[in-house]
C-alpha cells in the first residue's frame, strides 16, 4: 500500500448548497464573539405564529449547518494528521471556546422555541421529531456541564494522540496498528502470533494511559448525569440521545438473544475453522474476523494495490446497485474528500463526515490493503448515500438521522453490495469473500452485545477500580464467547483488549446501535435475495426521510420491523447460517 500525506482538504471550489440569508459570508467562527452575536440576533426575533416560528427555524438552522461545517472540517483536520500542532489546537480552541461560549445561548433559543410551538395552534405534524428532541435537550442542559464537557473534549483527543502514535518495529519495518494488524491474515502461524503479540505488546506500553484517561472519562461523564439529576450516565444518555423508543431492557434482551441464537452460530463457525486448521484449539491470532488467516492455509485476500484501485472497484460494486450511488463516491474523489490510506499520526478507526453547508460528504480510512478495506468503503459509502439522500430536507437536524438508522445505510451497504465482489475478486475469491464477511456479521452480533454490557456495567458502577474494571470485562467477554479462544497465558492481553474499541472512549454508550442496526440491514438482504431492485427502492425511501420520524417508522418505511428481541434475531441469524453453509468450504 501506498503511503499518503494528510488531507488538505481545499474546499474552496465546492459551492454551498444554497446561499446564506442569515449568516455573513465573513463570519469568523473561530471568535467567541463574532458566533455569539448571531445567537443574540436570533434570541430578539419575534416568534408569534407559524409562519414567524418556521422563519425563526430556517435562520438557526442555517447558522447551525455553517457551524456543523466548520466543526466537521477541523475534526477531519485533526484525525487525519493528530501529530500536527495548529490542527489539534485549532480544534481544541473550538471544542474549548467556541462551542462553551454558545452552549448557555443554544439552550435559551430551545427554550423560545419550545415555549414558542406549545403557544402556537399546529399547522401538521412536521416538527414533532424536531420539538420533541430539543424539549429533552432544554431538560438536561447544566450550565455546571459546560466546563465537564470541555473536560471530556481534552480527555478524548487526548485518547486520539495516544493511539494515533501507536507503531510496531516488525522485521525491519515500521508499522502503524492497522498496518501490521494485516500480518493477523498471513499464512504463517508463527508469524500470525509475533505480529499479535507485538501488537499486544505496543498497546501494553500504553495501557495505564489508557487506563487512567478512561478513569478521567467515567468520573467527568458521572458528574454530568448527576448534576442533570439522573442517578447514572446511562440513564442521563439514553435521554441525550433521543432513545425515546427503546430502553436499556430492551438491550438487555438483546444481550439474550446473542446468548441464545448467535452464541451457538459462532460455535459452529470456530468448530469448523478448528477442523480445517487441524489445531485442538483456537489462539488469538488464529482467527481475527476482520483481518482473518485462511483456514487452508492460503495467502490472505489482498483486492488492490492502491486506494484509487479500491476507490474504482467499489464504485463498480455500488454502481450496480444505483447509478446514484456510484456518482456520490465519484464526486468525494474528484473533490479530494477521501482519506483512506493508513499513516504514522493519523486517528485510529474510519468514519463518513458531513460537510452541512456544502452537503457534501468525506470519507476517512486507515486502509491497508485487506479484504475488510473493501467492506469499509462500503459502510462508510452507505453513510455518504444516506447523507446524499436527504441532503434536500431544509432542517439540519433533519439531515440526521438517528445513529440506529444511520447505521442501517451503512450496514445494508456491506451487505447487499457484497453480490458483486467479483469487481475485485475471481468467483472463488468473491466466495472465499463473501464466507469472511458472513463470519464477520456473526461474531460482530456477539461483539456488540459485549462492548454493550460492559458499559452498562461500567456506566452503573462508576466507581470501579481499574482491575475491577478489567475482571469485569474478561467476565462480560466470557459470557457471549465462552473460551471459543484458548487465552492459556494471556490474561493480560484479555483483560485490556477493549482499549482497543475507540467507541468506549469517544462515542460512551454508542454500540448498541451496530446491534439494532444489523437486524434491519440483515433484513434488507433478504428482501435483495428476493427482489433487489424492490430492496434498494425500500432502503432509498427510508434513507431519504433523514431523521424527520421516529425510529419505529424509519425501520416500517424500508419494510422492517423494529425489534431485537430473540423472536426476531434468531430466524435472522438461522438465514446467515443457512448462506454460510453453501460457502463455509470457499
Amino acid at each position: 500500500m501506498e503511503t499518503t500525506k494528510a488531507a488538505e482538504l481545499d474546499l474552496s471550489k465546492i459551492p454551498f448548497y444554497q446561499a446564506r440569508k442569515f449568516v455573513p459570508a465573513d463570519t469568523d467562527f473561530s471568535k467567541a464573539q463574532e458566533v455569539c452575536a448571531l445567537y443574540q440576533e436570533l434570541l430578539k426575533f419575534p416568534i408569534n405564529s407559524w409562519e414567524s416560528m418556521e422563519a425563526f427555524i430556517a435562520e438557526w438552522s442555517e447558522l447551525e449547518s455553517a457551524i456543523g461545517e466548520y466543526s466537521s472540517v477541523l475534526y477531519i483536520k485533526m484525525t487525519c494528521q493528530t501529530d500536527d500542532k495548529s490542527r489539534s489546537e485549532a480544534y481544541k480552541h473550538f471544542t474549548q471556546e467556541i462551542i462553551p461560549a454558545i452552549k448557555p445561548l443554544d439552550f435559551e433559543l430551545k427554550k423560545k422555541l419550545v415555549a414558542a410551538y406549545d403557544s402556537i395552534t399546529p399547522k401538521n405534524d412536521y416538527y414533532f421529531v424536531y420539538i420533541r428532541n430539543m424539549r429533552a435537550d432544554v431538560e438536561l442542559f447544566r450550565q455546571e456541564n459546560i466546563e465537564l464537557e470541555k473536560q471530556e473534549h481534552l480527555a478524548i483527543q487526548e485518547y486520539q494522540t495516544v493511539c494515533g502514535a501507536m507503531t510496531v518495529e516488525f522485521e525491519g519495518q515500521h508499522l502503524t496498528m492497522p498496518q501490521i494488524g494485516r500480518k493477523l491474515s498471513e499464512q504463517d502461524r508463527t508469524i500470525r502470533e509475533k505480529a499479535w503479540r507485538a501488537m499486544m505488546e505496543r498497546r501494553k506500553q500504553d495501557a495505564e494511559k489508557l487506563d487512567d484517561i478512561y478513569d478521567k472519562m467515567i468520573s467527568l461523564r458521572n458528574n454530568i448525569a448527576l448534576n442533570a439529576g439522573f442517578k447514572n450516565f446511562r440513564d442521563f444518555r439514553f435521554k441525550e440521545w433521543y432513545r425515546f423508543d427503546y430502553t436499556p431492557d430492551d438491550c438487555f434482551k438483546y444481550h439474550e438473544a446473542v446468548t441464545e441464537a448467535v452464541r451457538p452460530a459462532l460455535e459452529k463457525i470456530f468448530k469448523s475453522r478448528r477442523e480445517i486448521m487441524r489445531l485442538d484449539t483456537i489462539r488469538p491470532w488464529d482467527f481475527d474476523v476482520h483481518q482473518p488467516a485462511d483456514p487452508y492455509g492460503r495467502k490472505a485476500l489482498s483486492p488492490y494495490k492502491t486506494a484509487a484501485e479500491l476507490v474504482r472497484g467499489v464504485r463498480k460494486m455500488v454502481g450496480q446497485l444505483c447509478p446514484d450511488f456510484d456518482r456520490t463516491i465519484a464526486k468525494m474523489d474528484e473533490a479530494g474528500l477521501l482519506d483512506l490510506v493508513s499513516r504514522k499520526g493519523k486517528a485510529p478507526g474510519g468514519y463518513q463526515s458531513t460537510l452541512n453547508e456544502r452537503r457534501t460528504q468525506f470519507i476517512f480510512g486507515n486502509t491497508v490493503g485487506s479484504n475488510g478495506d473493501i467492506y469499509l468503503l462500503l459502510h462508510e459509502g452507505g453513510h455518504a448515500f444516506h447523507s446524499e439522500a436527504c441532503r434536500d430536507l431544509s432542517l439540519v437536524s433533519y439531515r440526521q438521522a438517528p445513529i440506529e438508522f444511520c447505521e442501517v445505510a451503512s450496514q445494508t451497504m456491506e451487505l447487499i453490495g457484497s453480490r458483486y465482489l467479483t469487481e475485485f475478486y475471481s468467483e472463488a475469491d468473491a466466495k472465499r469473500a463473501w464466507r469472511e464477511q458472513l463470519e464477520d456479521v456473526v461474531f460482530i452480533f456477539a461483539w456488540i452485545a459485549n462492548i454493550d454490557a460492559f458499559q452498562h456495567c461500567i456506566y452503573e458502577n462508576p466507581a470501579q477500580s481499574k482491575q475491577q474494571r478489567r475482571a469485569g470485562w474478561v467476565e462480560v467477554n466470557k459470557r457471549f464467547f465462552g473460551e471459543l479462544y484458548d487465552w492459556s497465558g494471556l490474561l493480560e492481553y484479555r483483560e485490556t483488549m477493549w482499549h482497543r474499541q475507540s467507541h468506549l472512549f469517544q462515542c460512551p454508550l454508542y454500540y448498541i446501535e451496530y446491534g439494532i442496526s444489523l437486524l434491519g440491514a440483515i433484513g434488507i438482504w433478504l428482501q435483495s435475495r428476493k427482489d433487489l431492485n424492490l430492496a434498494v427502492n425500500n432502503y432509498r425511501k427510508a434513507l431519504a426521510l433523514g431523521g424527520s420520524k421516529p425510529l419505529p417508522e424509519l425501520f416500517a418505511a424500508a419494510g422492517l420491523k423494529f425489534d431485537f428481541s430473540v423472536r426476531t434475531v434468531k430466524p435472522l441469524i438461522d438465514a446467515l447460517m443457512e448462506e454460510w453453509e453453501k460457502v463455509k468450504d470457499a
